[in-house]
């Protein structure tokens, strides 16, 4: 059953290693209002045109069909084709056209989370350290621990804002300490060349465990990601709670070298669907004490801001952000 198209609505996704999330996208003001978002997990669909239908399905009694999509996706975006850095889907501008919207756009999630970091209230934030006051105007850096790690930055200078999409989750691991420095000689028998995102990942919170199970001389069962941090904050899961405390160690020295690579006075925000559920735990940690850490660069970090995202949507608004200028072929009505 067709239905009517309306000129200010889009589809809005965001599609991870592990699930995808889909809202409708009001652009008709000034800025986007989102609405109606759902999650669902990719494994249950073969790609994003299924998702995408059977999200639109699900709408179907609620008002027009948008004509317009633009969806954020947890990997590199080249000339309009993305396939998740974690995931099965291979993605295109071409192939949500052919599904039948008249505009489509696909970009990076981190994009679409640099792009959200202007929407964000207070409460959609969680402030981790005392330096709780962003410098206005100045660039911002995104680094978020999920499925996998994603790093991003909006350079601003003079009253213009640039959003920097890199693949920093693939930089080395640097280990600071003689436990990171075992912890690095283990990995590397299982992966060869260690990057950030193999241990700051929920991949990597198994990863890490089984290696410090191992440096203790331990055998350690296999368990989800999930499990390694309720048994955590459980408190009756020792080498659990190790496993947690070095990866918010290693997640702020992370964090404060994406600070100095990109030069973020403005703040440094934490996204994923990792931080948001640690929160407590990171804010006792030594995340802030790592964060600032480097040396002759302490003074200059101690300033910067450390923010969780833990809006549950806050990439769908930074696609809807990103929808604003979308055309289409379709008149205004």
């Amino acid at each position: 059953m067709n239905r009517p198209v309306q000129s200010g609505l889009r589809l809005v996704g965001d599609v991870g290693g592990t699930n995808v999330r889909f809202a409708l996208a009001d652009t008709s003001g000034a800025a986007p209002r989102i609405s109606d978002a759902e999650s669902y997990r990719c494994a249950d669909f073969p790609g994003l045109e299924a998702a995408i239908e059977h999200y639109l399905s699900m709408m179907n009694t609620r008002g027009p069909r948008p004509h317009a999509a633009v969806v954020a996706v947890a990997g590199p975006v080249d000339n309009g084709v993305a396939v998740l850095t974690n995931g099965r889907w291979r993605m295109s501008n071409t192939g949500l056209q052919a599904a039948g919207f008249s505009a489509a756009r696909l970009i990076n999630d981190y994009t679409a989370l640099a792009l959200a970091v202007r929407r964000l209230g207070p409460d959609d934030l969680g402030a981790l350290g005392d330096a709780d006051s962003p410098a206005e105007g100045k660039t911002i850096a995104l680094v978020g621990a999920g499925t996998g790690l994603g790093v991003a930055a909006a350079v601003r200078a003079d009253g213009v804002e640039v959003i920097a999409t890199a693949e920093g989750g693939h930089i080395g691991f640097a280990p600071v300490d003689e436990t990171e420095v075992e912890i690095l000689r283990a990995l590397n028998g299982v992966f060869g060349r260690v990057s950030l995102e193999r241990i700051l990942s929920g991949p990597g919170l198994v990863s890490l465990r089984w290696a410090l199970g191992r440096i203790a001389g331990q055998e350690v069962e296999p368990i989800t990601p999930e499990e390694v941090v309720a048994r955590a904050m459980s408190g009756q899961d020792p080498l659990c709670a190790q496993t947690l405390d070095r990866f918010c160690a290693i997640y702020g020295s992370a964090a404060g070298d994406m600070a100095l690579v990109y030069g973020a006075l403005g703040g440094v925000y934490l996204g994923g669907g990792i931080a948001p559920r640690i929160l407590a735990w990171l804010r006792k940690s030594e995340f802030r004490a790592r964060f600032e850490a480097k040396g002759r660069f302490a003074g200059y970090l101690a300033p910067i801001a450390t923010k969780v995202i833990v809006h549950p949507y806050a990439a769908l608004l930074g696609a809807a952000d990103a929808a604003l200028p979308l055309k289409s072929a379709v008149p205004a009505t």
